[in-house]
This record gives C-alpha cells, structure tokens and sequence, in this order.
C-alpha cells in the first residue's frame, strides 16, 4: 500500500478549503477506502495547531484538533529515530526543521510528502513531492 505524508501545508490547505483542497481530500477519500496510508508528523501538528490558534483563538484550535481526530491519518510522534533522521537532513539542507520532519518521515515510510510549499522545492532530490498548487504570495 502506498503512504504518503502531510505535510502542515496540505493541512491548512484542506481545512481552509484553498486551492488544492480538493486533492488533499481525494487523498483522504483514499485513505478511508484503505487503498492509501496517510500519516502526520507529530512537529507538523503541532505547527497546523500554532497557525490555527495564532488566526482564529483557542476556540477554533479546539475545533481543529477535533476535526483532526476524525480523519484517516496516523499522526507519528517524533521518536528519537524520527528526531535523527530530521537533524540529518536539517543539517544538509536550508529548509525549516519542521519540514525535516515532514521529509523523515515520507524516507521512514518509504512515502511522499504532500505539500505546496516552495521550501521544499530544496527537498526534491531527499524524498517524493506530491505538489498542492502554491499559494499567491502575499503584498507586503
């Protein structure tokens, strides 16, 4: 069975139901009919939960993490194996430390990342992208 990783990105894509929501839960759809295994990194959790509550409260973190429950993705907490392989790529490469882990994890389960964010374009040699369109970059 093929496995794939969300990454934080493909997260807030489907739960802000931007562009590219739609192959997020296409993957989902999947997932439940158990033709494809999704997981998430506990770091990559972690970083949709700080984003979320920083946009929208303690409320809408709330609401989030209970939605999360209900999807079918196998969140992976960042064991000392996960940690190692994370600091090693972080080490090689100029990409955030959360997205080592998103990419550790894609290597440890012989999977893809799912994402949209450029960052990883750095990443495309470590482990398979599945590509969300990008987002519009914002004016400053």
């Amino acid at each position: 069975m093929k496995s794939y990783v969300l990454d934080s990105y493909a997260v807030l894509t489907y739960f802000q139901n931007e562009k590219g929501a739609d192959q997020v839960e296409e993957m989902l759809r999947g997932a439940v009919e158990g033709k494809i295994t999704l997981f998430l990194s506990t770091v990559n959790l972690g970083e949709v939960v700080y984003i979320t509550q920083r946009k929208v409260g303690e409320e809408g973190r709330r609401k989030l993490l209970s939605a999360l429950d209900l999807l079918p993705l196998t969140v992976i907490d960042a064991d000392r194996a996960l940690a190692l392989l994370a600091a090693g790529i972080k080490a090689k490469h100029a990409i955030s430390y959360a997205d080592c882990f998103a990419l550790a994890l894609a290597l440890q389960s012989r999977g893809a990342v799912i994402t949209g964010d450029p960052e990883f374009k750095k990443a495309e040699k470590i482990a398979p992208i599945i590509w969300l369109p990008e987002k519009p970059k914002q004016k400053p």
